[in-house]
Parts: structure tokens; sequence; C-alpha cells
């Protein structure tokens, strides 16, 4: 029988890793290790700012034929 469940975890410190790892070992479990960070804490607030602007409706809109003068091209 196969589970269902994925679990991601977040170990804070390699004590914790190192633990991990030797238990899902002991258990014969399968696993990967991702090497991707998270995305950088200034980029997820501007983004988010962005969202929330939009939502207030604090756009700029540009007719097709005016981009290239607003992209200064």
């Amino acid at each position: 029988m196969e589970a269902e469940n994925t679990f991601i975890i977040h170990p804070e410190t390699k004590e914790q890793e190192n633990a991990l790892m030797a238990f899902i070992k002991a258990l014969k479990i399968k696993f990967e290790v991702s090497k991707e960070q998270p995305y950088n804490p200034d980029f997820v607030a501007k983004v988010e700012e962005s969202s929330k602007q939009a939502k207030e409706g604090k756009t700029t809109r540009v007719k097709k034929e005016d981009l290239k003068e607003f992209l200064g091209l």
C-alpha cells in the first residue's frame, strides 16, 4: 500500500536535519532533498504591495499604440 500524503519538513538546524535524515533512512522511506531557496523576502513584499495596489485600482493603463513611448523605446 502506498501512502497518499507528501510531507514537507523545514529543519532549522543542522542537528535537526541530521536527526531527520537518520530517522527517514532507518525507516527506509524514499525521500529527496531540494536545494531551492525560498523567494527573497524583499521581492515577496514588493509583489504583495503591487497586488494590493492593483486591487485598490492604483494602476496605470497604457494603450497598445502608446506602449513603445511609455517604455521609452
